[in-house]
């Protein structure tokens, strides 16, 4: 049983990791399929975003965060396999999901987003090792699987009211037109016979 609820864990939250990096928990996917939004950052920790005139690190720091999951997560459901095999899928999830985002045009590639999420991953590699010497791993795996279950309800309860808010087609379509219209009257060609 503890079997099921581990892997599901683990699925459901590398589903989730993926809704957020990719579609950034939107609920109209195919309205991020059409930003066609590609950069690329070569560069690690060149681009951190700066907010009022200051550089803001909260998405590394985030990042990292987002990422020690997957690494208690790996830890619980293949005690078989090596650390340095965990960090390694680690790392190649994380670029995948950065491909991801400059083939389909979907967001900003960006190599510290993967040193970022590799570190996270590698804490939560980490964190497992150290408290298994000090707690019984059968344990550690119920409390880190109760604790996934009970943040995973905490965020079904609080993305889940958009399910129930959702607006109808019609409403999009509208909005869609409105869109549209200030579009195109925003972004007119100036009028003939200006200086």
């Amino acid at each position: 049983m503890k079997k099921i609820f581990s892997k599901g864990m683990l699925t459901l939250y590398l589903l989730i990791i993926i809704w957020l990096v990719l579609f950034k928990f939107s609920f109209h996917i195919s309205s991020k399929l059409n930003v066609h939004h590609r950069s690329l950052n070569l560069i690690p920790f060149a681009a951190p975003s700066i907010i009022d005139g200051k550089i803001n690190y909260g998405e590394m720091v985030y990042n990292c965060i987002f990422f020690i999951p997957l690494g208690l997560l790996l830890s619980v459901n293949f005690k078989n396999a090596g650390f340095l095999s965990k960090l390694v899928f680690i790392m190649v999830f994380s670029v995948t999901l950065e491909l991801i985002q400059y083939v389909f045009a979907i967001g900003a590639t960006d190599i510290t987003d993967v040193i970022t999420n590799t570190i996270g991953g590698f804490l939560g590699l980490i964190l497992y090792s150290v408290s298994s010497n000090y707690i019984n791993t059968e344990k550690l795996d119920r409390v880190i699987i109760f604790s996934g279950i009970f943040l995973f309800v905490i965020f079904v309860s609080i993305h889940g009211s958009h399910f129930l808010r959702r607006p109808s087609r019609q409403k999009l379509s509208d909005r869609a037109s409105e869109n549209a219209q200030a579009w195109s009257v925003s972004f007119s060609p100036p009028s003939a016979g200006l200086g």
